[in-house]
């Protein structure tokens, strides 16, 4: 009798632990919930961030016309709600040091919205998810406006690179010809990649160099897009009419300054 008394209360007391532990873990699961849920939340550390979930900045366009540093990717999430992103190659790289060798990853992303905005990421991370993370983000803070022209007479959209532009790093050169309509990209699958998240539809490429090199052609390809916005037409010959920043615009609002609580 005593024996079974007191395998019972055995019994009882490990079920008991066993019960307040189960209760530890719901709660550990409960917190990380409501952290997540905090993190989502976006509250901007610039003035150009906070202007803009104050919606007293109505396009991206308008950030790049002043030539505002962006700082929080957020700001391109709000404006661009439809971009995306293509991880074009991940790839390791060693340090030599006293221990050995140290391996890391290098991501290159590129980002885009078919549709004139295009943004290109380089990251370097231990672990491969983090490095592509890192390179979405710095594409995102990269992303540069796209002008597109037309090859021939102007009717419908614009469909090619306005001008011949060339960009080059390390020993590639890229060089982008208008093309006439329905020709397509011809292109290697690097830049072709590249220009389609552009929003260009016709264009003829010319390139040189190693470009087995990657991380060097998508650059020469991402600075050749670049130059479409520095070669001057006489239709960008008109007047500029001046007007002031959204930092002056609204510096009365930027001034108010929101006290903490503690």
């Amino acid at each position: 009798m005593a024996d079974a008394a007191l395998a019972e209360g055995r019994g009882r007391g490990r079920g008991g632990r066993g019960g307040r532990r189960g209760d530890r873990g719901r709660g550990r699961g409960r917190g990380r919930r409501r952290g997540d849920d905090e993190k989502e939340a976006w509250v901007p550390v610039t003035k150009l961030g906070r202007l803009v979930k104050a919606g007293s900045i109505g396009s991206i366009e308008q950030i790049y016309l002043f030539s505002l540093p962006i700082k929080e990717y957020q700001i391109v999430d709000f404006f661009l709600p439809k971009l995306k992103d293509e991880v074009m190659k991940v790839m390791p790289v060693q340090k030599q040091t006293r221990a050995g060798q140290r391996t890391r990853f290098k991501a290159f992303v590129v980002i885009g919205d078919s549709d004139g905005h295009v943004g290109l990421g380089v990251k370097c991370s231990k672990e491969v998810a983090t490095a592509i993370r890192g390179a979405i983000i710095l594409a995102k803070l990269s992303v540069i406006p796209v002008r597109r022209g037309y090859w021939g007479s102007i009717l419908g959209e614009p469909h090619t690179v306005p001008a011949k532009v060339t960009g080059k790093c390390g020993s590639v050169v890229c060089r982008l010809v208008p093309a006439p309509r329905g020709t397509g990209i011809v292109a290697a699958p690097v830049p072709k990649k590249l220009l389609q998240l552009a929003g260009i539809q016709d264009c003829y490429t010319t390139s040189k160099g190693s470009t087995k090199t990657l991380g060097n052609f998508v650059k020469a390809t991402f600075q050749a897009i670049a130059e479409t916005y520095g070669f001057l037409t006489p239709d960008l010959w008109t007047e500029t009419e001046f007007s002031k920043t959204p930092y002056q615009e609204w510096s009365d609002y930027l001034a108010k300054t929101k006290k903490s609580t503690y």
